[in-house]
């Protein structure tokens, strides 16, 4: 199975756990890394600028990305939130596609299929990463937002706001 069979979105998403036996769990450990609240100056955003399915696996690898360049940081001088959650169940029929096999497969037959995975739904201007740092740290938080975008199957852009502090 190839994650680019799942990246375009076509019909209705699957999300009834309830009916399909052996669901499987999302692999994102932590959707909130770092010290929530803090005295933050500003927000970086990673937004979509594309529509398309994202893997649960390619989201643990973008948020560990991430996380790795703010490491650097310390705990308490950043705050990584991972907006967009995996809960469109991936589905394979699988084919046994040996020599003399033909005559154990079903074909379409009944071609439902297994859950392999699971995907979040994105749009375009959807938000899927927030780093909020100190704007002494923009140049790093910005640096990980780029190796985390690189670990996504879509293009994207980083949006900078600032946060203003209320005395």
């Amino acid at each position: 199975m190839h994650g680019k069979n799942y990246r375009h979105s076509a019909g209705m998403p699957y999300t009834r756990k309830k009916y399909v036996g052996g669901s499987p769990q999302p692999k994102v450990a932590k959707f909130s890394l770092g010290k929530a609240s803090g005295d933050y100056d500003l927000e970086l955003q990673l937004i979509s600028a594309s529509k398309v399915q994202v893997r649960h696996n390619a989201l643990e690898a973008a948020r560990v990305a991430a996380n790795k360049k703010l490491q650097d940081l310390g705990e308490s001088n950043y705050y990584l939130l991972l907006k967009v959650y995996p809960h469109v169940i991936l589905r394979e029929n699988k084919m046994i596609a040996t020599a003399g096999a033909d005559r154990l497969q079903e074909g379409m037959r009944r071609a439902f299929g297994k859950p392999v995975g699971l995907a979040a739904r994105v749009d375009i201007g959807n938000i899927i990463m927030i780093v909020r740092v100190k704007s002494a740290d923009r140049e790093r938080a910005k640096e990980a937002l780029k190796v985390a975008s690189s670990k996504l199957p879509m293009e994207t852009r980083i949006n900078a706001i600032e946060l203003k502090q209320v005395v």
